[in-house]
């Protein structure tokens, strides 16, 4: 099977750079996995990605060894199932919460008896490779949201769960669960602070920690705090960033594009 880079990555103490895709077509994955980072997800939760997109997105990052990922739209086996049969090497899934909910995650992901996901790896063996099926279980990473209040008061459950590979902070909803206004590389001290605890709830049971974030000096921030997997902004924030910038060079004033909030 072909190697998850980021379990090895992990296992040597190394920090992760993930990528976030929602523009929906194969070519701007394609053009993202070529700019040097570890992992891309494929946003199939707030994008515009619906499953056959999705898997023309993993065939464009699979010209490079960058790891494809994907955020589901739900904790439901459905949804999980087939993208992991598409070849995805991580799942990332919203709104976990209890115990029940991580453990319901991980048995959609891992094949009897470990769990209950069905056979049948339609392009996840050709892209990993014919022995998929006897590491896969090993190999693919399971990667609970941590984003609500009820989430933080059952972290150290969530985080107990076995087959719980990496957790996954959304600043956005988190920041709306206790109180404060939602975005990216918060300053808000309910959030940093929530932030903090996770991270070090995260050291306490062996668990990678991840998050969103909207610039490289907020992630350079957050791997310091102990976050080993960091996601910089999305490719459409990328565009519409550059795009204003470059417009704005040329008008002498500032631009007046809107950037998406993800």
């Amino acid at each position: 099977m072909r190697e998850n880079r980021l379990k090895t990555m992990w296992k040597r103490g190394e920090t992760a750079v993930n990528g976030w895709l929602s523009i929906p077509t194969a070519f701007t994955a394609e053009v993202m996995a070529h700019q040097g980072f570890d992992s891309l997800t494929v946003d199939m939760q707030h994008g515009v990605v619906d499953y056959q997109t999705a898997v023309s997105m993993f065939q464009g990052i699979s010209t490079t060894g960058v790891m494809p990922f994907a955020r589901v739209p739900w904790n439901d086996p459905a949804y999980l199932m087939k993208i992991l049969d598409a070849g995805a090497y991580g799942v990332i899934c919203p709104m976990i919460n209890t115990r029940a909910q991580a453990e319901a995650l991980v048995a959609a992901c891992k094949y009897p008896p470990r769990g209950y996901r069905s056979f049948g790896p339609v392009r996840a063996s050709i892209y990993a490779g014919s022995d998929y099926v006897e590491r896969a279980n090993d190999d693919i990473v399971i990667m609970p949201m941590i984003e609500t209040a009820e989430a933080l008061k059952n972290l150290d459950a969530i985080l107990s769960t076995p087959g719980v590979d990496a957790i996954y902070v959304g600043p956005s909803d988190l920041s709306l669960a206790l109180g404060c206004k939602p975005r990216l590389d918060q300053t808000d001290a309910p959030v940093v602070e929530a932030q903090q605890q996770i991270v070090e709830a995260c050291k306490r049971h062996g668990v990678i920690a991840g998050i969103h974030n909207a610039t490289a000096a907020y992630s350079l921030k957050m791997i310091a705090a102990g976050y080993r997997f960091v996601t910089l902004a999305s490719d459409s924030r990328h565009l519409a960033l550059k795009a204003a910038e470059e417009v704005a060079a040329v008008r002498k004033t500032v631009g007046g594009g809107v950037v998406p909030a993800y």
